[in-house]
């Protein structure tokens, strides 16, 4: 694991634990006044922070205390992917990430029978280009057969999009929770623990996970013809959606078996979990 990821994450933690607004140092230019306590900024570089949802602006020890009100607004969210998910769908006001929706309605229009679904790879370069049409275009992006002929594409961008998160689909307060539930072998009290675990969820990330993982049942119902069980969108999925908060690496690999067995879980309670 490389040390920008390991930065990455400690800030994402940080983030989550202080408030809602994704505040930065940021140099003001002319003369401004902290939107918390009305008092001039003081400095020529570094004067105070600047949401980056929002575009609130005050002084750094101001920043501890403002309400935890952050209302993203659409000019601040410069893109689709590696931008918060709470962020973007309050930005969008939309109860789902538009690229989720667009990419499974895709997907389910043309795709569900292919074999290796999710499994198979796609073209690494198309993929980046349906990326940047998100984060250019946003939901007027076009990923038809007739751009993309190749549904793998779709499928690999709908997989990197929640690998881009800054915080994963399970967060990384919730993870703990989840992988407890992974270890237990009392069915009831395994179903129980996970029901317990996706109450610690954000609003926006429980309603993506309940979309994704009642299309990925979907996706099962059609294993004859594209080989793909829960058991093998486990695999896939396991660590796309689910990143540990443990630094260690070592710790971190040991998860996987249960990253797999978590998502399997939820694909095939899926319509008692949510």
């Amino acid at each position: 694991m490389g040390v920008l990821m390991l930065l990455t994450r400690a800030a994402s933690l940080q983030f989550l634990r202080i408030c809602f607004h994704l505040v930065y140092v940021h140099t003001f230019r002319g003369p401004h006044w902290c939107e918390y306590c009305a008092n001039f900024m003081w400095g020529l570089i570094a004067q105070g922070v600047k949401c980056a949802d929002c575009g609130l602006n005050v002084h750094k020890q101001c920043s501890k205390m403002v309400p935890n009100d952050c209302k993203p607004d659409l000019k601040h969210v410069k893109k689709v992917y590696s931008c918060d998910l709470t962020t973007l769908v309050k930005a969008h006001i939309t109860k789902r990430p538009m690229v989720v929706d667009m990419c499974i309605r895709e997907i389910e229009s043309r795709g569900l029978n292919s074999e290796g679904l999710y499994r198979v790879s796609g073209f690494s370069d198309l993929i980046e280009d349906v990326k940047m049409a998100f984060d250019r275009d946003g939901e007027k992006a076009d990923i038809s057969v007739n751009v993309y002929e190749d549904i793998n594409i779709i499928t690999g961008a709908l997989k990197l999009y929640f690998r881009d998160l800054p915080i994963p689909l399970i967060t990384y307060d919730a993870y703990p929770k989840f992988i407890e539930s992974a270890k237990i072998m009392d069915p009831d009290e395994q179903l129980e623990t996970l029901h317990e675990a996706l109450k610690l969820l954000p609003p926006a990330h429980c309603e993506t996970l309940r979309y994704l993982m009642a299309h990925l049942k979907r996706v099962t119902l059609h294993e004859k013809e594209n080989l793909m069980n829960a058991e093998n969108l486990g695999i896939v999925f396991g660590p796309t959606l689910m990143r540990s908060p443990e630094l260690d690496a070592m710790a971190a690999l040991n998860d996987i078996r249960y990253q797999r067995l978590v998502v399997e879980l939820l694909i095939k309670n899926e319509d008692i979990l949510f």
